[in-house]
């Protein structure tokens, strides 16, 4: 039971698809109770005796034609070919079909069946009536003018819709996408924030770290001296540690890698100046503070791209930092290589020496885990390289190969540009595309100029049609008077038009008695009856093959 109760629930959405709101219940059901009436009422008036069944059936096919708009479409085009009323219903059917059926070879099968069997039956209903080719001109231009144009309009008015319904949601998602992008501008900001305070403060805070170190195990400074020295380098070291926590909260917050900018200004030991340019300013600071800094360069100096002319700084700013952190004491070597395709920079240094109080109530060197990643980074960004590890002399070497023109991504300088610059980029390609995507119209447009086409030339035809069957039953009052009874009934034939009995078939059994036994011909005459309303109709009538009366009397029309 429960399988048959959900299956009769899934046919009853099916068959009525809501949602069922109030004002639709009462149109739904007000149209329906007119079309029905309308159809009964056809249906008494031509007394077929079946109003009763037809009125009912247009009423329940109207409210079915929402669920089920291909079925009812065919049901109709069936019934038109028998009922007069239910032509109303067929434009409901088609419009809905052109609306709701959205898989195409589903709308033209359910169109070209209705088509096929509204001919047929009219075919049925009117044979010997009407000529075949009238049936079918005539059912087809009504079915084209009743059916077709309705469901093109409809299909026009759906896909309008449907396309107003993806540009809005296209322009939504275009708005959410353009706020991303400014969440990642912001990101990638604060990325590059963290990425320069580590680099600059980070190199400022060892030094002072490292001086403070090396005052504290001079001997000339009194205990009193020697006490705020190390105050001093506890407070450097207490930076560096707030420091590196909240490098690290800018870090874990910004997801996207840190941009590469361009080579500008940055704080290193009291210059301003960047670059490889400042790297010399970098190694006599490192002096200053008591440690054997050595600076090479080899091969031929070549321009650098400005983002990479910033990461060899940073990288050699950074390197310095570990340095002083790790080994403090130990000599550093830095060297710049001009290669003949990429700049190749390395700092080394050895095994710190065992300095007595040096690191006395230092603990373990500050590290945020964040300084080879972001050189890493750097690298990748210009399109280089970075190696890091220990050397077999138990101390630590430091290598970068940065390309000279680098290889960076020009998006990525959008981390730099101010966050206002968003509002004016230009429209996606998506957008653009929408904006150029064909109309619904054109399409709706083609159909509806070969309905308009296909139905004026119908018209053409039976315009043309029925000259040719008035010809075809008209008979010259010159031949009528020059045809004598007795003329074998072949050679009066030959005489005579085709005939139409379209045409002529009012006229049968009108007018005198014919002889018994006869079979007569009628045709209208080329002259005019003199009275309006009324046919000037010709017979003729053959008995065993041979004329034995001809007519020419006035019919009533």
């Amino acid at each position: 039971m429960d399988a048959i109760a959900k299956a009769w629930s899934r046919a009853v959405r099916t068959a009525f698809p809501g949602p069922w709101r109030r004002w639709l219940v009462v149109r739904e059901l007000g149209f329906a109770l007119l079309l029905g009436v309308f159809a009964a009422a056809i249906e008494l008036i031509g007394r077929t005796g079946l109003w009763l069944l037809v009125g009912p059936g247009i009423a329940a096919l109207f409210l079915l034609r929402r669920g089920l708009p291909g079925t009812v479409l065919v049901i109709t085009a069936a019934a038109c070919g028998w009922f007069g009323g239910t032509f109303p219903l067929l434009v409901c059917a088609g419009w809905s079909a052109g609306t709701r059926m959205h898989r195409l070879w589903a709308l033209i099968g359910s169109f070209t069946g209705g088509f096929l069997l509204m001919t047929y039956a009219g075919v049925v209903k009117d044979a010997g009536a009407a000529p075949l080719k009238l049936i079918i001109g005539l059912g087809l231009g009504g079915y084209l003018v009743l059916a077709v144009l309705p469901a093109l309009w409809g299909r026009y008015r759906a896909q309008r819709q449907a396309l107003l319904d993806a540009l809005r949601e296209r322009n939504d998602q275009l708005l959410r996408e353009r706020t991303m992008v400014a969440h990642q501008a912001r990101l990638r900001e604060r990325h590059r924030i963290a990425q320069d305070m580590h680099d600059s403060l980070g190199h400022q805070l060892a030094l002072i770290s490292v001086h403070s170190g090396a005052l504290e195990v001079d001997r000339t400074l009194t205990d009193r001296q020697r006490e705020a020295v190390g105050v001093l380098r506890l407070a450097a070291v207490a930076a560096m540690r707030e420091l590196r926590e909240v490098v690290g909260v800018l870090h874990d917050e910004s997801t996207a890698p840190a941009p590469v900018v361009a080579a500008g200004p940055a704080a290193s030991g009291g210059g301003r100046t960047g670059g490889v340019a400042g790297i010399e300013r970098l190694v006599e600071f490192s002096r200053a503070a008591g440690t054997t800094v050595s600076l090479g360069r080899d091969g031929e100096r070549r321009p650098l791209a400005a983002a990479v002319d910033n990461a060899a700084y940073r990288i050699v700013q950074e390197a310095l930092t570990n340095a002083h952190k790790h080994a403090p004491g130990a000599p550093i070597s830095v060297a710049l290589r001009y290669e003949p395709d990429a700049l190749v920079v390395e700092v080394a240094n050895p095994c710190a020496p065992e300095l007595v109080g040096v690191r006395a109530g230092a603990g373990a060197a500050v590290s945020g885990g964040q300084g080879l990643t972001g050189l890493r980074e750097r690298a990748r960004l210009v399109g280089g390289m970075v190696h890091a590890g220990p050397t077999p002399e138990a101390g630590f070497r430091l290598a970068a190969v940065l390309p000279y023109e680098g290889a960076a991504d020009q998006a990525a300088d959008i981390g730099g540009a101010e966050l206002w610059e968003l509002d004016t980029l230009p429209a996606a390609d998506g957008e653009a595309g929408a904006r150029r995507r064909r109309s619904p119209a054109i399409g709706c447009a083609a159909g509806g100029t070969a309905v308009v086409l296909i139905v004026l030339g119908l018209l053409v035809w039976g315009m043309v049609a029925f000259v040719r069957g008035i010809d075809g039953v008209t008979v010259q009052k010159s031949v009528f008077d020059s045809i004598q009874v007795g003329t074998d009934q072949a050679g009066v034939e030959e005489r005579l038009p085709k005939g139409n009995r379209f045409f002529s078939k009012d006229w049968e059994g009108s007018g005198p008695t014919p002889p018994p036994g006869t079979t007569c011909r009628y045709f209208m005459s080329d002259e005019p009856s003199g009275h309006m309303g009324e046919d000037n109709v010709i017979r003729f009538c053959f008995k065993d093959g041979v004329l034995v009366e001809k007519e020419n009397y006035p019919v009533k029309v």
